[in-house]
């Protein structure tokens, strides 16, 4: 299991080159939610995600020799650009699986951190073993997305900051893709306030963890079709699902058009852009699906990696 220790020295080791992100306060999204909001925006970290806190720790972590060797990983895209900065960051290479159909946006964005991209078709290929592959064919260091426990720490420093900076809250809602977030941020939430209650939220596609946790073992779904790519995960990490299911409360499930409206309500009243997985806890909010809100509550807007003209076509 990850320690909240892991999570403080993950912050350590994070500091001073990822960005300290800001909460953030709207009176119109109380009023709407019924609650106080206290909105963690990881939209404005470095690659426009939490991804870079987890992906920098890990390589941070590494042996000069392996760095040497370099990196690879697999993802949808954050994690791509996260691993990608963090290897140009510490001076070593990164190969980066990413499915065909990734918005340009992000494919370009990490090719423009220098890594080497290769893509496969996310409904028909497994992104675990031809990342493995690589690693072992080429001697790297295999960082996934969520499915290691210095990642996992790296994660919750998001939730640490948020704790430290809010005070006491009475819940965190955190989107959930495959629960690395969620794992390190009720690690990190538990910790600090043993009483605090950890919400994950889904798209209703996609909606794995949610079925997982209601099962009590990990339950695989088709491949999600939704707005929300970087929560498309069809089956729960082990590592992170055994983390969860003893720390999260709840899951609730939104639905795309709910998605949607939580990005209009981003740029019409919060002046932030998400991207569709980063709205998932604002649609929540939105949609009444906390029944009663809690009196305080957290939510980690995820990430902010959207294109100008995809959201323009999310808001149409």
């Amino acid at each position: 299991m990850v320690t909240l220790q892991d999570v403080r020295e993950a912050a350590k080791r994070i500091e001073g080159v990822a960005h300290h992100t800001p909460v953030l306060r709207s009176r119109t999204l109380d009023g709407r939610a019924g609650c106080e909001v206290y909105l963690k925006c990881e939209n404005l970290q470095r690659v426009g995600a939490f991804k870079f806190r987890g992906a920098y720790n890990a390589i941070r972590r590494l042996s000069p020799e392996q760095l040497g060797r370099g990196i690879a990983a697999y993802s949808s895209g954050n994690h791509a650009q996260a691993v990608a900065l963090s290897a140009k960051e510490l001076g070593t290479t990164a190969v980066i699986v990413m499915p065909e159909d990734t918005p340009r946006s992000k494919l370009d964005a990490v090719a423009g951190y220098g890594a080497e991209i290769v893509t496969y078709d996310r409904y028909t290929g497994d992104r675990e073993q031809i990342g493995a592959r690589l690693a072992e064919e080429r001697g790297l260091a295999l960082i996934p997305p969520y499915e290691h426990p210095d990642v996992i720490a790296g994660q919750g420093t998001a939730a640490l900051e948020l704790l430290e900076e809010a005070g006491h809250l009475d819940a965190i809602l955190v989107p959930v893709g495959g629960g690395g977030l969620i794992a390190g941020s009720a690690t990190a939430a538990k910790g600090l306030q043993p009483g605090i209650r950890v919400i994950g939220v889904e798209p209703e596609e996609g909606n794995d963890t949610f079925l997982s946790l209601a099962a009590g073992k990990r339950v695989s779904i088709p491949v999600p079709r939704t707005i929300a790519d970087g929560q498309a995960a069809p089956t729960p990490g082990e590592l992170t699902f055994s983390i969860n299911r003893e720390l999260v409360d709840e899951i609730v499930l939104v639905s795309d058009d709910e998605i949607r409206d939580a990005l209009r309500f981003a740029v019409d009243r919060l002046k932030l852009v998400m991207e569709p997985s980063g709205a998932t806890g604002v649609a929540a909010l939105l949609a009444g699906r906390l029944d009663p809100p809690p009196a305080r509550i957290g939510v980690i807007i995820s990430g902010g990696n959207v294109g100008a003209a995809r959201l323009a076509e999310l808001l149409a």
